[in-house]
């Protein structure tokens, strides 16, 4: 009872953080055992790296949550330019995987870390700050949109050279965010035919000079998701979830029960929402998808009782993220777009992302208790003056 005292903010997204954590060790555990056997003799070997993994999640969690969150506003700003140079550092000196360099090893602990994951959130900070501050002059294009559409897009750049699904998460959901604190839509509609031409000419000057990069494995990707022949081998991965789906049926075949996640690459982090499905059913799927959604819901109500702006833009577009990030990967799996390699926030197995996910969800729930404690200021302000 003493250790409850010291959680604050909206006991549902608790709630719902407690019921993704163990969902996440039930998908992770079962997805996992066969590759956790094969490298280390030992089926749990994944099961207790992720509980480790969401131990460490959810101290971040908890010392984000208990910090103020009018202090986000101006560390956003001073973070800012740490985030650009951690991204330039990680293209030059990062580690490579399939000819990208997005990750970086943190000495010590074995554990790889994402910058970009890091940079989505600071910019969504940012974004909020500056939307806050400059309320009575969101028309002037100069002095308000030009720096807040400057860093959003120098930070999706830099992303886009090694991550285009995250680049362009981060982007789309600034843009929303931007909408939602009522820049004028003719801005971002130029900066949305700005971004496409600027895109597209980093693909022809990558393909003309023969760069080697992310472009020739963005495009093979969007010809094989059109590609709808069945026997093609580099749709392996998403006919093998589509199995799984198939099989999982309403209520699936039960917890551990999964065939597919011996055939299905990347089970237990990419493609884990197919898994999911195979073995708790279509009600399973619909019931991760209604833990997101409620997440964005009961930020939404923030949002409504917030009085200041920064506080509700920066909850709404963490929220956004999270769920935004859900949808790609649900959309992944069930094959509605691309393979894009994001994960299942605090579900899929994986340090960087369960570590950043949860930073977010401390900061919205940093949030929820201090809007509360602003409409009380309120009030009490209010009760003196008509005394």
């Amino acid at each position: 009872m003493r250790t409850i005292k010291y959680i604050k903010g909206d006991r549902v997204i608790w709630i719902v953080v407690v019921l993704l954590a163990v969902i996440s060790l039930l998908a992770v555990y079962s997805s996992s055992q066969s590759l956790a056997y094969g490298s280390t003799n030992s089926t749990v070997y994944y099961l207790f790296k992720q509980i480790v993994i969401l131990f460490v999640g959810f101290m971040f969690l908890f010392l984000s949550h208990i910090v103020p969150y009018h202090y986000y506003s101006k560390l956003s700003q001073i973070l800012l330019y740490f985030v650009v140079i951690l991204l330039i550092f990680t293209l030059i000196a990062g580690r490579e995987v399939n000819s990208a360099r997005r990750a970086i090893n943190i000495p010590g602990i074995g554990i790889t870390m994402q910058p970009s994951d890091f940079a989505k959130i600071i910019v969504i900070m940012y974004v909020a700050r500056i939307l806050s501050l400059r309320q009575d002059f969101l028309n002037n294009f100069k002095e308000t949109y030009l720096p807040l559409i400057t860093w959003v897009g120098l930070v999706s750049f830099l992303i886009l050279i090694a991550n285009f699904s995250t680049a362009a998460l981060l982007f789309g959901t600034s843009l929303i965010l931007m909408f939602i604190g009522r820049i004028p839509i003719r801005f971002l509609l130029l900066t949305i035919v700005g971004a496409a031409l600027i895109f597209f000419l980093f693909i022809q000057v990558m393909n003309f000079f023969e760069i080697e990069g992310r472009a020739g494995t963005w495009q093979n990707r969007v010809e094989n998701f059109w590609n709808k022949d069945n026997e093609s081998v580099k749709n392996y991965q998403i006919n093998r979830a589509k199995v799984a789906i198939v099989n999982g049926g309403l209520i699936g075949k039960g917890p551990g029960n999964s065939l597919q996640k011996e055939k299905l690459p990347q089970a237990n982090s990419d493609f884990i929402y197919a898994i999911i499905i195979e073995e708790y059913g279509l009600a399973g799927g619909i019931f991760i998808l209604f833990l997101y959604l409620w997440i964005l819901f009961r930020t939404a109500l923030m949002v409504r009782k917030s009085v200041r702006t920064f506080p509700a833009m920066l909850a709404i577009g963490l929220s956004l993220l999270i769920v935004f990030q859900a949808l790609i990967n649900m959309g992944v799996a069930v094959n509605l777009i691309p393979v894009t390699g994001q994960p299942l926030p605090y579900i899929s197995s994986g340090g960087s992302s369960v570590f950043f996910t949860s930073i977010s969800l401390g900061v919205i729930l940093s949030v929820s208790w201090g809007i509360e404690a602003d409409r009380e200021e309120l009030l009490e302000t209010e009760e003196v003056e008509e005394r």
